[in-house]
């Protein structure tokens, strides 16, 4: 674990990473020959829902990210791998001692014929935080990804904090999905009016890429009765599921009403 002095302040900024490699092991199963981690991360294997599949639990061993942080957080699915990455509990981004923005970068890399499964859970911006959120995908042609993200903005009776998150993906080299949203104090106006979150306070999207898509996509469609759910067909065999919500529960249910439907 590096860190790295913040002038004026006791506590300094936090670097931690942790790196997973996952491969098919040439009887069905997915083997694991990489598996690192340092500073606020731990991996933990455990059991897969099915045979073919290896799954791992990231573990925040620290609080954070906290003001001055860097996390970063590597998988590659490579040939016939079947992968699934979830995480044990929320991430809270906290404000600190250390003045600064936070950053928490994730890089994800799907071979041909390989799954990968990118399922933590929620990101939470309590106030006076700020974080910046990097995730970046990188996808063969003949990949499969199933990808959710949730934000939730203050715990409960508070107002966020600043939250800057980046989505991109890449099929075969070309662009499939890049957008950025920005919420919390500072933002570019607008962040919390009708056009973008109209007050509530819990976001998340789920992005699915199967090949099947390519013959067959699914239409886009308003997925329910209030209009804060919508699935959307992307340039490519893949859809995207945006969700706002009042809380992070009713989020959940919809994002996994989706997942089951199309992943």
């Amino acid at each position: 674990m590096d860190r790295v002095s913040v002038r004026g302040h006791a506590r300094v900024g936090v670097r931690s990473s942790a790196r997973l490699v996952a491969r098919g092991d040439g009887s069905g199963g997915t083997a694991l020959p990489v598996m690192e981690s340092e500073g606020s991360f731990a991996l933990r294997r455990v059991r897969g829902a099915t045979a073919d599949e290896s799954r791992v639990m990231l573990v925040g061993a620290m609080s954070g990210p906290l003001g001055g942080d860097h996390f970063t957080v590597e998988a590659r699915a490579e040939q016939g791998a079947r992968l699934h990455v979830g995480s044990v509990a929320a991430t809270l981004a906290l404000p600190g001692q250390a003045k600064g923005e936070a950053r928490y970068d994730v890089r994800l890399t799907v071979a041909d014929g390989a799954r990968l499964d990118w399922l933590p859970e929620q990101l939470i911006s309590a106030n006076g935080s700020d974080l910046r959120v990097t995730t970046r995908a990188e996808l063969a042609a003949d990949a499969r990804l199933v990808l959710r993200e949730e934000q939730v903005l203050g715990r409960a009776g508070e107002q966020p904090g600043r939250l800057t998150s980046r989505l991109t993906l890449y099929r075969a080299g070309r662009p499939l999905l890049d957008q950025e949203l920005a919420c919390g104090p500072g933002a570019p106006g607008g962040w919390d009016g009708p056009a973008v979150l109209a007050g509530h306070r819990a976001l998340g999207q789920l992005v699915i890429v199967r090949p099947e898509f390519e013959a067959d996509p699914p239409s886009a469609t308003i997925l329910d009765a209030d209009g804060t759910a919508a699935l959307t067909p992307l340039a490519g065999p893949a859809v995207l599921v945006t969700v706002v919500a009042p809380d992070a529960l009713r989020l959940r249910r919809t994002l996994d009403a989706a997942l089951a439907r199309w992943a």
